[in-house]
């Protein structure tokens, strides 16, 4: 029988990673797997048919989860009802740390496989995870080399996939030809406004971009805006802008549409997190911020161990993209530091040589990540008899 295996996404991020995982597995069996779970429509668009909207699971920061926990709840008994029912040969839980742990520890004791997605964060914070993932998954694949001796020491089968964006290619004319399709002209200077995908981060960010964005125009008649979003804050995204006093050019398109756009770009102010791997994909000097919850970021200072938000930074060791984080993310400093972007050279063309690094160290050049991710899922089906 075709081997069956059950996907959860919880998130935009993860919708990605599903999507390509669904790839590969379907080019590995020649088409010949059963797709189950949660997912969104990138995931969809590959074959799954999601038991819910993945908005539903789209929460940000330890306030947010605390005041969902009910509807969150409902949604775990619901996945694991449904597991149960379907008998999958392997659960797949991706990303989406709270929620998929959680859903893994409702399944115990495991009736099939389960294997973990992007690995939980224990060298930023909190490595005592590592063991605690230990008992509830089978095996987690992770997308950084640097990340596997915390699992190793715990005794966790882990498996280096790398990160899909190193095999990410766009073709050289999607920069030109989206600046002609969206009537940017060859003199216009773009910059791109990445504010996230939850509405929480719409709510904190956006207004601090529009005051940076309405700052940058004094004196730069040719400045234009693009900012991508994603379908369930489209709308939230487009009533956030009505009243800008600069033009902004809102994408909702694919994600071949956004990178297009990292492609036209000259410059990008962009909110942490995995958007900060794609910025270096395309080369795209950049300006990092970020605001959580008050009282969330009070609790993360007590137990970060790291320096940087920023992926590219960790990985580099260094500032090489300018972060300006909660009480620092103000319109004031993240004006300057793009404004340095946009007026000189040479600090843009030190963060392309450090983005050149970063993919290098990601694996660009070696075989796909969403392949080796498909190869390590099915090594977790159960043998059947004939």
């Amino acid at each position: 029988m075709s081997p069956h295996v059950y996907l959860i996404a919880g998130e935009p991020s993860g919708d990605v990673l599903g999507a390509r995982l669904i790839n590969g597995l379907k080019e590995l069996t020649a088409g010949d797997v059963r797709i189950s779970g949660v997912g969104g429509p990138l995931m969809e668009a590959e074959g799954l048919n999601s038991l819910y909207g993945i908005e539903k699971l789209s929460v940000m920061g330890l306030v947010e989860i605390v005041a969902s926990v009910p509807a969150i709840n409902r949604l775990i008994r619901r996945v694991v009802a449904d597991i149960r029912a379907k008998r999958p040969d392997v659960v797949v839980t991706i990303d989406a740390q709270a929620f998929s742990h959680w859903v893994a520890k409702r399944l115990q004791p495991r009736t099939c496989p389960i294997v973990h997605y992007v690995a939980p964060t224990v060298w930023a914070w909190r490595p005592r995870r590592a063991k605690s993932l230990a008992k509830l998954v089978d095996r987690v694949l992770m997308l950084f080399a640097f990340e596997k001796p915390y699992f190793d020491a715990v005794g966790l089968d882990a498996v280096v996939v790398g990160h899909p964006i190193a095999s990410h290619e766009v073709p050289a004319d999607a920069g030109p030809r989206f600046r002609v399709d969206h009537g940017f002209g060859a003199d216009d200077t773009v910059v791109c406004l990445l504010p996230g995908s939850r509405k929480s981060e719409i709510a904190r960010l956006l207004p601090i971009f529009q005051t940076v964005a309405e700052r940058l125009t004094h004196g730069r008649p040719n400045l234009r805006f693009v900012l991508p979003t994603v379908g369930h804050i489209e709308a939230t995204v487009r009533a956030a802008v009505a009243d800008w006093s600069v033009p902004v050019t809102i994408l909702s398109g694919s994600e071949d549409d956004k990178h297009a756009a990292l492609r036209a770009s000259d410059v990008a102010l962009a909110k942490s997190g995995t958007v900060t791997l794609e910025l270096a994909a395309a080369g795209l000097p950049s300006v990092i911020a970020y605001r959580a919850n008050p009282m969330t970021a009070a609790i993360v200072r007590h137990v970060v161990r790291v320096r940087h938000a920023a992926m590219v930074n960790l990985i580099e060791g260094s500032e090489v993209l300018p972060e300006f984080l909660q009480e620092w993310a103000t319109p004031d400093n993240i004006f300057a530091a793009v404004s340095r972007l946009l007026d000189d050279e040479a600090p843009r063309r030190r963060q392309q040589d450090a983005m050149a690094r970063v993919m290098t160290a990601l694996g660009k050049g070696g075989e796909p990540p969403h392949l080796r991710a498909a190869r390590a899922v099915l090594e977790m089906v159960p043998r059947k008899n004939d």
